[in-house]
């Protein structure tokens, strides 16, 4: 119970980085967010190959937590709702301009949640032992420090 008070936790964490990175676009000042709002419906239209590669990445993540802290959820369940959650960072950037809506993103986040999925499936299938979840919230653990540590350190470069 502990492990997964802990796996809670830094979900959490990571979701308000994922946020601030998606909706805030890593800025501490609101005045120099994008004011656009713009919905792109046809895939890989005007999309960045690093872009594509950067939204895969942020989403492993959340595929990674979910997958730990809803063992007993089918894998469905899991993808709808990286889906979901990728949906709403999109409408929310639309409804107040602070970004391009695109379904492009919304297929890459998905893909990058669901590699995540299959990471904790086959280290789950390799490793079949319940310590594995201790491990994997230490590994995160450190993760977490060390980008809130970068974090701060933009922080107070830009006071």
């Amino acid at each position: 119970m502990k492990q997964k008070k802990l796996t809670y936790i830094l979900f959490i964490i990571y979701i308000l980085l994922l946020s601030w990175l998606i909706l805030f676009k890593m800025q501490f000042d609101l005045r120099l967010l994008p004011n656009i709002r713009i919905i792109n419906l046809i895939p890989f239209n005007e999309s960045m190959q690093s872009e594509v590669i950067n939204n895969i990445l942020v989403f492993i993540p959340v595929g990674i937590y979910i997958t730990i802290l809803w063992k007993d959820k089918k894998i469905y369940y899991k993808i709808i709702f990286v889906i979901i959650l990728s949906l709403m960072y999109e409408i929310i950037q639309f409804i107040f301009g602070i970004g391009i809506t695109d379904i492009t993103d919304i297929l890459m986040n998905t893909l990058g949640g669901t590699i995540g999925i299959f990471i904790i499936y086959l280290i789950y299938k390799i490793f079949k032992n319940e310590k594995i979840d201790k491990v994997l919230n230490i590994l995160a653990l450190i993760s977490t420090i060390f980008i809130l540590s970068f974090i701060s350190i933009l922080i107070i470069a830009n006071l």
